[in-house]
């Protein structure tokens, strides 16, 4: 692309050529240039006929050559545009999978979804429709300016004079321009907020009867956004008008003075035509770039969101020659284990316990305990502030994060299906899975039945987020993603507290069978869930109260609740 906006900025230069031609050779007596009769023998007349002939052949020539330039031009652009495009958002969305789960429970995923969709496409707007045109219109700016020093170079010293006070007025303008744009990206990214928390919980929306409420919180954000761009164009445009107005004073001063010119015999009207095309050459390029400082400064504005965002380091990061593993035996150990958001506010305390492969380990607490967050250290989904975390005695921050997370199944208590077929999402356990393998696991987690009994049976398209299925079914098909991925460690939580007594007895009749042989770690509020357990760790306030073995479930309760009354 750069290298035919370079070879259309000489190809320009002829333009304005064609005229001076039929002016100078046609209407008046001048001869035709050198270079122009060459191709013409000797003898030939050059007449009025012939010079318009020649004129207008020359004009179509390069109307010829700049039209092919442009339409390849059209092409590259549009294919090099959209490839960039998918580049930049494939290595943002690569990036924000592997930022922390702290990242997006403080930030929310509806920022994440703005600077993918929309921010993206700047880096088409910037480097193909602004940065690239603005090289080529520098480099047609020296070469006009070049040809005008030929010509006559105090009407080239003219044209150069404008370009300081245009450059201090540029310089002026980018800062409040910039500054504005980022106010209204941050507006229009709010507003998105709005869409994407209505839409996931609709539901909830419709039971409260607040759609009316939702469109006025709506209209209020986006108006924000609204109000940032009529503020925008304002700028701009009076931006604008100031640069056209300084330009039509410059264009006068150059028709006064070539007139006066002219009138002195110093320049032909062929000559002067000539020079004001190219000042028309020289201002329409910088007329551009002015006009386009607008889109420039949004383009940036949007850059600069995206590349804050592939600046935010990995809180969870690999050591640098991380060990490999293949199966882990399911051994753990916690030791002295702290974690905090703010250190003055500990959400885990000096949690120190260790489990024996094949253990069934309950977790039992109340709300807000810690236990969601030591399993997700346990699952490196953050990293312990203090204290060590070790697998089969080996500190889990040594080993290759995909290998070490591929030793977990999860079930969690509102299970997450991808819209998609029943077999894809019971495939997602193991990529590459045949059908025997998936139709196996769906047998062992009670799910076959049921999915035959489906209108496509396998291929069953579940709906956004499973919708289309029951609670009871969806649990199922994620337990028979748990099965057919075949994990050493397995972690339950709070599988079936959503669920009828009926569905609840077939879940934990496929539990039981997933958790044979396996390291089990399951969350729960229901002690009567616990029987399956051989180990319960007791959570209350961050702090690990009791790691109980060969327990009674009667007593265990009596102790929770003078734990409860001490606290």
């Amino acid at each position: 692309m750069f290298l035919l906006m370079l070879l259309a900025s000489p190809i320009a230069l002829f333009k304005p050529y064609a005229l001076k031609l039929l002016i100078d050779s046609g209407f008046g007596n001048q001869p035709l240039p050198p270079f122009i009769r060459f191709f013409f023998p000797d003898d030939f007349d050059f007449g009025f006929s012939s010079v318009i002939f020649i004129a207008a052949g020359l004009y179509v020539l390069i109307a010829l050559i700049e039209n092919t330039i442009n339409m390849f031009e059209w092409i590259i652009e549009t294919y090099a545009g959209e490839k960039l495009v998918l580049s930049f958002r494939t290595t943002l969305f690569n990036h924000i999978q592997r930022l922390s789960i702290a990242y997006h429970d403080q930030k929310g995923s509806s920022d994440a979804l703005y600077r993918l969709q929309w921010d993206t496409v700047a880096i088409r707007t910037f480097l193909l429709t602004n940065l690239s045109p603005l090289i080529s219109s520098i480099f047609t700016l020296v070469c006009m300016v070049a040809v005008m020093f030929t010509i006559n170079w105090v009407f080239a010293a003219i044209a150069l004079c404008i370009m300081p006070p245009l450059f201090f007025l540029i310089r002026f303008s980018t800062k409040r321009m910039k500054k504005g744009w980022n106010q209204v990206k941050e507006d229009e990214s709010v507003a998105m907020s709005v869409v994407h928390e209505v839409l996931s919980s609709l539901r909830v929306v419709k039971a409260f009867g607040q759609e009316e409420s939702e469109g006025h919180r709506f209209a209020s954000k986006s108006g924000r956004a609204v109000n940032g761009h009529m503020k925008m164009a304002w700028f701009g445009a009076g931006f604008y008008f100031i640069v056209g107005m300084t330009f039509a004073i410059a264009t006068a001063s150059f028709l006064y003075l070539g007139a006066a010119y002219i009138q002195s015999g110093k320049m032909t009207l062929g000559e002067l035509t000539l020079l004001l095309a190219y000042i028309a050459q020289i201002f329409g390029p910088l007329q551009s770039i002015s006009k386009k400082l607008n889109d420039v400064q949004s383009s940036i504005s949007s850059l600069e969101r995206v590349f804050t965002l592939l600046d935010h380091e990995q809180e969870v990061e690999e050591t640098e020659h991380p060990l490999p593993m293949s199966k882990s035996k399911g051994a753990f150990q916690f030791s002295e284990v702290g974690f905090y958001y703010r250190k003055e506010k500990p959400i885990l305390n000096g949690i120190s316990f260790t489990i024996n492969p094949g253990d069934r380990v309950g977790i039992m607490g109340s709300t807000g305990s810690g236990k969601t967050t030591m399993i997700s250290l346990l699952m490196r989904f953050y990293d312990a502030k203090e204290g060590t975390v070790l697998i089969d005695g080996t500190d889990i921050r040594k080993f290759r994060l995909a290998d070490y997370r591929n030793q977990f199944s999860i079930v969690l208590q509102d299970p997450v299906l991808f819209s998609t077929t029943i077999k894809e999402n019971i495939r997602y356990g193991k990529p590459g899975a045949s059908e025997e393998q998936i139709v196996e696991a769906a047998k062992s987690a009670n799910a076959h039945d049921f999915i035959m009994r489906s209108k496509d049976g396998y291929e069953t398209m579940v709906g956004e987020r499973g919708m289309q299925l029951s609670g009871g079914e969806r649990q199922r098909i994620s337990l028979a993603r748990a099965f057919i991925k075949n994990a050493p460690v397995l972690i339950l939580d709070e599988p079936t507290s959503s669920l009828d007594i009926k569905t609840e007895s077939q879940i934990m009749e496929a539990m039981e069978r997933l958790m044979e042989g396996r390291t089990s770690f399951m969350i729960t509020h229901r002690l009567d869930t616990l029987r399956t357990c051989n180990v319960i760790l007791h959570l209350e306030h961050g702090k690990l109260i009791d790691v109980a073995r060969d327990y009674d479930l009667r007593q265990l309760e009596e102790k929770k609740l003078t734990v409860l009354n001490q606290l």
